[in-house]
């Protein structure tokens, strides 16, 4: 076993499913934990149900993905229904998005209701208006966001940092100051990819997060750049897709990591393989 730790919450292995890759149903979120995932962060869920963005929202890349999703989601009412049987199932932490300190909180206390083992504040998507990284880029808002969270739930209070940013120590800090439990980083880098074809922008959003090996870097920084700030706990999460990647997260300072586009390039095997490597 390769038992680690996020603060609170024992992991039998340090791998975890990013937030919005096979976490939007119960039997997805199952099936990442019987494939080797040692928790499985849900898709960011809001108070109301979202459709997104319109299409074009994703595209490849040779080094990635960018996606431009919108946060589309059911609502924490109907989520309920797929936390139900994978919070028994194994670590479920909850990703939760909104717009104040009091909405965080009331979503954190449902995800707590459903099951969740933490929360993962998402402070840091980079296509949402009033949401995520216009939120998350003001150390101010983050350490009162966090210390409401903290004040409403008894479970772990886990948030996600944005790269699109040159003060990511000082939002580190906030979170501290906050009280949070552990910090996750990093999220998707804001980008843009331009059809020479069509003379425009692909996604309907024009921008939208890059995500996979070419972000690996960045978070691999920004990772060892928070350990010189804090001294909680920090999730690594960007680009990882074998051991050796996920290693240079564990020697930057992060006890645990995420594997997100990998799961689209490698298929579900990829966490019974990095497990077996490490």
């Amino acid at each position: 076993m390769l038992v680690t730790s996020v603060g609170k919450l024992r992991l039998e292995r340090p791998g975890m499913v990013a937030s919005g890759i096979m976490d939007e149903t119960g039997p997805s979120m199952m099936r990442m934990l019987r494939s080797g995932a040692g928790a499985v962060v849900t898709k960011s869920i809001g108070t109301k149900p979202n459709p997104g963005h319109p299409n074009p929202v994703f595209t490849e890349l040779k080094a990635g993905y960018i996606n431009a999703m919108g946060l589309p989601n059911p609502g924490i009412e109907l989520f309920g229904e797929e936390m139900a049987a994978a919070a028994k199932a194994g670590h479920i932490i909850g990703s939760i998005y909104g717009s104040s300190p009091e909405e965080f909180s009331k979503l954190a206390g449902k995800m707590e209701e459903y099951g969740a083992a933490a929360v993962e504040l998402n402070l840091s998507c980079p296509h949402a208006t009033g949401y995520g990284m216009e939120l998350g880029t003001d150390p101010a808002v983050i350490r009162s966001i966090v210390s409401a969270v903290k004040s409403s739930v008894t479970i772990p209070v886990w948030t996600k940092l944005t790269p699109n940013t040159h003060m990511i120590k000082d939002l580190a800090v906030a979170v501290r100051e906050g009280g949070g439990d552990a910090i996750v980083a990093i999220n998707t880098v804001k980008a843009m990819v331009i059809s020479p074809q069509f003379g425009k922008p692909i996604l309907s959003n024009k921008f939208g997060g890059l995500s996979g090996p070419a972000i690996r870097s960045i978070g691999v920084r920004a990772v060892f750049d928070i350990r010189t700030a804090v001294d909680i706990p920090i999730v690594g999460v960007g680009g990882i897709s074998d051991w050796k990647d996920a290693v240079q997260y564990l020697i930057a300072g992060a006890c645990a990591f995420q594997v997100g586009s990998a799961v689209g390039t490698k298929g579900l095997g990829v966490f019974d393989t990095i497990n077996l490597e490490l």
